[in-house]
């Protein structure tokens, strides 16, 4: 179980998230064109997985913005940007920020994304949605990188992010 801070709360999750070196549990979420999705759909990619609360908050939307920036030249790297808002409010989001190297992946639709994932909000008033973690994939789905981010307002660390798939940005 990993704890996290929001609003001077300290919270839980169910779980941890996956140990690097570990293969990558698979993932059942809807895309924004309200299909299902696994990490088949990306099979030979690296990816970097961006779990949140909600694109609606300003924390969140700034990560996904940014995972934008800095992976859009990456052919070979799927950005998975995922939370429980609906697939609706992943696509405007991704509209109104003219957005299209990141995808937008919901888990209204299948249970156990966060229970896998250890991500799952077990209490305190976001109870139910996800706590912000990164979890890095490489080509083959084993797990290069994780973090769970200790105070729900922070960004996540970019940098160690791409570094695990042996990219240096310029941030």
């Amino acid at each position: 179980m990993a704890t996290f801070s929001y609003e001077k709360g300290q919270y839980a999750t169910k779980g941890d998230l996956p140990s690097v070196g570990s293969r990558a549990p698979d993932i059942m979420l809807v895309n924004t064109r309200l299909q299902n999705v696994s990490l088949a759909n990306w099979m030979g990619m690296r990816k970097i997985m961006n779990i949140f609360v909600s694109v609606d908050t300003t924390v969140c939307a700034r990560s996904v913005t940014e995972f934008e920036r800095l992976g859009a030249a990456y052919d070979d790297l799927a950005m998975l940007m995922v939370s429980y808002d609906l697939p609706f409010a992943h696509a405007r989001f991704l509209e109104e920020n003219e957005l299209s190297h990141v995808v937008g992946l919901s888990a209204i639709r299948h249970a156990g994304f966060g229970d896998n994932y250890g991500v799952l909000i077990l209490d305190g008033p976001l109870a139910g949605m996800f706590s912000r973690a990164v979890v890095v994939l490489d080509e083959n789905n084993t797990v290069v990188h994780t973090e769970q981010i200790d105070d729900i307002a922070t960004e996540p660390d970019y940098a160690a992010a791409f570094r695990a798939l042996g990219i240096d940005i310029d941030e």
